[in-house]
């Protein structure tokens, strides 16, 4: 066996390689994403490609809602290897029409990069939102997070942040996360379709895998997937939602009926769906 019960790499890529399980869903998605990210661009203030560190690909989109506002801060997916920020500002107009500012990271893609650099831009992004959260109106104080499919993965790595002692921040600079389809588990990908673009070894794997870096204590999460995911999708969040609570964490799991890997994410574009209520609830925005 390669991993688990899977014997083959064709039998792995049916559960992970989602343009082949969903091919209709994943060029809509694509359509969907520009199109209504173009559509928020036009209704809401926003700063795009802000940078937050030294290379040009760390860089955020702004999208303010006042002063003294929550912050959610958006990671994308895209498997490590695709997709920008400038794809899913639509993701802001549910949170900015209930007073959250919202923040959409970039990060650059393997492999130009490995997994352990996207994860340490990551941080190095929450770390600017918290410094210069004032200058958009945000409250550093209210800092919450939220990443989609490998943007999962992401949020799950920033709540494993030493964030004192590697950024001189305070511990609980995260108030709250939300995690939506995301991979906790790493251990299958070396062996799917994924491996020449993300060239992982071992000690990535093992290194980055949130299920096996579950924290001593964190804020509340919520651990969120598509009743239509594939079995392999909603084991990984079961899974950490399980070690999760094992540990004796607080947080909730959202299952969305009728929802796949890609049509997950659209409740952002309305405040009063499941998705976004949920989220906005966390931020104390109910």
């Amino acid at each position: 066996m390669l991993y688990r019960d899977f014997a083959t790499q064709e039998e792995l890529d049916a559960q992970y390689n989602l343009n082949m399980i969903f091919p209709d869903a994943a060029s809509l998605y694509e359509a969907f994403c520009e199109r209504e990210s173009e559509n928020v661009r036009q209704e809401l203030d926003h700063s795009l490609d802000v940078p937050f560190g030294p290379t040009l690909a760390e860089h955020l989109d702004l999208y303010p809602a006042g002063e003294k506002a929550p912050v959610l801060i958006y990671v994308h997916g895209g498997f490590w290897a695709l997709r920008t920020s400038r794809e899913f500002g639509f993701v802001a107009r549910g949170p900015v029409s209930a007073g959250a500012a919202t923040v959409v990271t970039n990060y650059a893609l393997c492999p130009r990069v490995t997994v352990d650099e996207i994860v340490r831009q990551t941080r190095a992004a929450v770390a600017w939102v918290y410094r210069n959260a004032a200058s958009f109106g945000g409250d550093p104080g209210r800092i919450h997070v939220a990443g989609h499919s490998a943007g999962g993965h992401l949020v799950a790595m920033l709540l494993a942040t030493d964030w004192e002692g590697e950024y001189g921040l305070p511990a609980d600079i995260v108030k709250g996360a939300t995690v939506i389809s995301g991979l906790f588990d790493l251990t299958p990908f070396p062996y799917t379709f994924l491996q020449p673009k993300l060239q992982l070894t071992w000690d990535q794997v093992l290194k980055n895998s949130p299920i096996l870096h579950i924290p001593d204590s964190a804020p509340p999460q919520l651990v969120v997937y598509g009743e239509d995911e594939t079995d392999e999708f909603k084991r990984q969040s079961e899974e950490f939602f399980e070690a999760w609570r094992a540990r004796g964490l607080e947080g909730e799991r959202l299952v969305l009926p009728g929802k796949n890997h890609y049509d997950v994410i659209d409740g952002f574009l309305d405040a009063g769906s499941p998705l976004c209520s949920a989220v906005l609830g966390q931020m104390g925005l109910e």
